[in-house]
C-alpha cells in the first residue's frame, strides 16, 4: 500500500493463511525472495523485506494485514473485503465484513461502513457518517459532508446515481460550525439526483423513516420529517420543516411550502403547489392545491376495510359536502361529526378529524381549500 497524505491507496490483496506471524514468514514461503503479487506503478517488494518493517509487530501487524485486505480479523478468521486499487480509504475508517468498494471511491476518516455494503465506482462517503449493513451507494453519489454533526444511514438502503445525501442545508439561518444531523431508517430506495439535506440547527434533525421510495430528482430540505412507506414521484420538492406522515403518495413535479403537514394515506396530484396542510386520507391537486375528495384507491391498497371506508366517506360528506344549508360554518360541521357517536366512535374518523383540528393549532397553516357543494372554492377554513 502507498500512503497519499492521510489516505491509503490499497493494492491488490495478498493471499495469506492465518495465524500469520513475522517469525514464520520464511517457513510459509518456499522462496523467501519471491516478489509479492501486489504492485502499483511497478513497485514490488518481497515478504522478507516486509519482515523487517517495524509495522510487522503485534497490533500494528494486524492493522497492516487489515489494510491490505480491507477486512476485519476476528477469532483468527477474516472475511475479506473487495477494494479496488484506485479507491482512497482513510486509515481510520471502519469497514465491516464483505464490503465492496469500486474504483475511484473515497471513504473519509470518520466513516463507519457496515457489513456487505457496496460502493460503486466514483461514489464518496465522507464526514461523520454511519452506513448500515447491506447498503448500496451507486456511482457518483455523495453521502455525508465534512461538517459538525452526523449522518446516520440505516440498513438495506440504496442511494442512487449522483444523489447527494447528508450535506449542508440551504438555509441562510444556518451558522457555520453548528452541528447538523440527518437520520435515515431502513429499506429506503433513494433514486438518482435526489438531494437530502441535514438539519439547520443542532436542536433538530432531518429524519427519513423506513421503506420509502424517493424517485429521481426529489429534494428533501432541512429539518423535514418523513414517515414510513411513502412514494414520492420524480421532482417532488419539500421545503424546510415539512412533515410527511406515513403511506403518502405524490405524483410528479409537486412543491410543498415550508412548515406544511401532509397527512397519512393522502395523495397529491401532479404539478400541485401545496401551501397549506393536507389532512389524512385526502386527495388534493392544483395551484394552489384544493381538496378534491378522499384517496379511496390509496385506502383500499393499504388494507382499509370497506366498512371503514364507508364511514370515512360519511364523515367527509358531512364536513366538506353538506347539502344542508342550515348546518352553519365549517367549525359547526366539524363539531357535528364529533358529537355523532356512530361516526366519531370509529377510530379512522376520529383520526381524520384530529388531523384537521391540529392544522389550526399554534403556527400551523390551516388546511387546503375545498369546494362546498353550494359554494365556490373560497368557502374554506384556513388562510387566503
Amino acid at each position: 500500500m502507498l500512503a497519499t497524505g492521510d489516505f491509503t491507496v490499497f493494492v491488490r490483496p495478498f493471499t495469506l493463511s492465518f495465524p500469520f506471524r513475522p517469525s514464520n514468514v520464511e517457513k510459509k514461503v518456499s522462496q523467501p525472495e519471491t516478489e509479492c503479487p501486489s504492485c502499483l506503478g511497478g513497485a514490488m517488494f518481497s515478504l522478507r523485506a516486509l519482515q523487517h518493517l517495524s509495522i510487522l509487530s503485534g497490533a500494528s501487524f494486524r492493522l497492516f494485514i487489515r489494510g491490505i485486505h480491507g477486512g476485519i480479523i476476528e477469532g483468527g478468521r477474516e472475511e475479506a473485503n473487495s477494494i479496488h486499487p484506485t479507491a482512497l480509504i482513510h486509515q481510520n475508517a471502519i469497514l465491516g465484513k464483505r464490503v465492496s468498494i469500486g474504483p475511484f471511491c473515497t471513504v473519509g476518516p470518520e466513516v463507519q461502513i457496515g457489513k456487505a455494503c457496496q460502493l460503486h465506482a466514483g461514489s464518496h462517503v465522507t464526514g461523520n457518517t454511519v452506513l448500515g449493513d447491506n447498503c448500496t451507494v451507486l456511482s457518483g453519489a455523495i453521502v455525508g459532508a465534512d461538517l459538525p454533526g452526523r449522518t446516520i444511514i440505516g440498513c438495506n438502503n440504496v442511494i442512487g446515481y449522483h444523489a447527494v445525501v447528508g450535506v449542508k442545508c440551504q438555509d441562510l439561518k444556518y451558522k457555520v460550525g453548528d452541528e447538523c444531523f440527518l437520520i435515515v431508517g431502513d429499506n429506503n430506495d433513494i433514486r438518482e439526483f435526489t438531494s437530502i439535506h441535514r438539519s439547520s440547527k443542532s436542536s433538530d434533525n432531518t429524519v427519513i423513516g423506513n421503506g420509502n421510495l424517493i424517485m429521481g430528482s426529489c429534494h428533501i430540505a432541512h429539518d423535514c420529517k418523513v414517515g414510513n412507506n411513502n412514494i414520492f414521484a420524480n421532482n417532488t420538492l419539500f421545503a424546510g420543516h415539512v412533515v410527511i406522515e406515513d403511506c403518502c403518495h405524490t405524483a410528479g413535479a409537486i412543491v410543498v411550502h415550508q412548515f406544511c403537514h401532509i397527512g397519512s394515506y393522502s395523495f397529491i396530484g401532479g404539478g400541485s403547489v401545496i401551501s397549506q396542510d393536507v389532512p389524512k386520507y385526502m386527495m388534493v391537486s392544483g395551484d394552489r392545491a384544493e381538496i378534491r375528495g378522499l384517496n379511496l384507491e390509496g385506502l383500499r391498497r393499504n388494507g382499509f376495510s370497506s366498512e371503514e371506508v364507508q364511514t370515512i366517506r360519511k364523515a367527509y360528506r358531512k364536513i366538506f359536502m353538506s347539502s344542508d344549508t342550515t348546518t352553519g360554518c365549517f367549525e359547526d360541521r366539524l363539531s357535528e361529526v364529533e358529537q355523532n357517536r356512530e361516526l366519531f366512535g370509529v377510530s379512522v374518523v376520529c383520526s381524520m378529524v384530529k388531523s384537521i383540528r391540529d392544522s389550526f393549532k399554534g403556527t400551523r397553516r390551516g388546511i387546503c381549500k375545498f369546494r362546498h357543494l353550494f359554494g365556490s372554492s373560497r368557502d374554506y377554513y384556513g388562510f387566503s
